[in-house]
């Protein structure tokens, strides 16, 4: 485990509720700073943490990411520019959510409203794994 406030990728990650590739996509379009240290000691630092779950939280909402670069890069002016190319792409009277649909096994699929944050990639894992050993075809039922 690193000190306090320094992660790797993959904890940085699992903070996040993204995965390792996202993390490194974000970083890749400005949307996160570049890792601290160099090689092996390359770290990211409670500041990664908290634009990483603003970068999410902002996504979530339905903001595409260059609006989101734009309200994190941008101050003022910018920031109301983004906000506003935001608000005009949305109808007002349709009310808009944000969803993330996730394939757990063939046939079975979790949404997940933006409310909720989503559980770290492992712990999805063991839903996908419970739900393959509870939940079978029907065509396999009758075999049984």
């Amino acid at each position: 485990m690193e000190p306090e406030g320094r992660y790797g990728i993959e904890e940085l990650a699992d903070l996040g509720g993204v995965s390792r590739r996202t993390v490194r996509y974000y970083v890749q379009e400005g949307l996160l700073p570049a890792p601290l240290g160099l090689g092996r000691g390359r770290h990211y630092g409670a500041e990664h943490l908290q634009r990483l779950l603003k970068v999410k939280a902002l996504q979530e909402q339905g903001m595409p990411l260059a609006a989101i670069r734009e309200a994190i890069d941008g101050g003022g002016r910018k920031r109301e520019m983004a906000t506003a190319m935001v608000v005009r792409e949305a109808p007002a009277a349709l009310p808009r959510s944000a969803w993330s649909r996730l394939e757990l096994v063939p046939g079975i699929e979790l949404n997940v409203s933006s409310a909720y944050r989503l559980p770290s990639p492992g712990r999805i894992r063991e839903l996908a794994e419970w739900c393959r050993q509870h939940f079978r075809p029907e065509e396999e039922k009758d075999d049984a």
